[in-house]
């Protein structure tokens, strides 16, 4: 695990509730790609239902960043794509299952029209430094 600087409120700037504003470190950089709730035989998991939707989303990041030999601690960016911003509070509740308030990486959150297909609610995609 790289150690990791947060700054949740630089100078000048209004503090963020749900996300900190700069994450720094040095290693070795890993780029998770966006996410979907698909399960491993890349079934939809939780059709309708942002909740179960999150918790599959995550279940996914979690798999593809140990692929990296990382974690949720490595975890610097975390982009939200959201067909509704209805959707944020799930996704905060899966993410509070795996990164505690007192380590929250960047985010941005945006809303699209649509994502590759019409049932996913949500892509998230990650962003993690190793120590090298």
């Amino acid at each position: 695990m790289s150690e990791l600087t947060r700054i949740p409120a630089p100078d000048g700037v209004a503090p963020a509730a749900a996300y900190t504003h700069v994450v720094m470190g040095s290693g070795r950089f890993v780029a998770v790609s966006g996410q979907l709730a698909l399960d491993e035989s890349g079934e939809l998991v939780g059709e309708g239902d942002a909740a179960a939707q999150a918790r599959q989303v995550f279940e996914n990041l979690r798999r593809c960043l140990a692929a990296a030999g990382a974690g949720f601690d490595d975890v610097v960016k975390l982009t939200f794509f959201v067909t509704d911003m209805a959707h944020m509070p799930a996704i905060r509740a899966a993410r509070a299952e795996h990164i505690p308030d007192d380590r929250l990486p960047a985010a941005s959150a945006v809303q699209v029209a649509a994502l590759v297909r019409p049932e996913f609610l949500m892509e998230i995609e990650a962003y993690a430094v190793l120590a090298t």
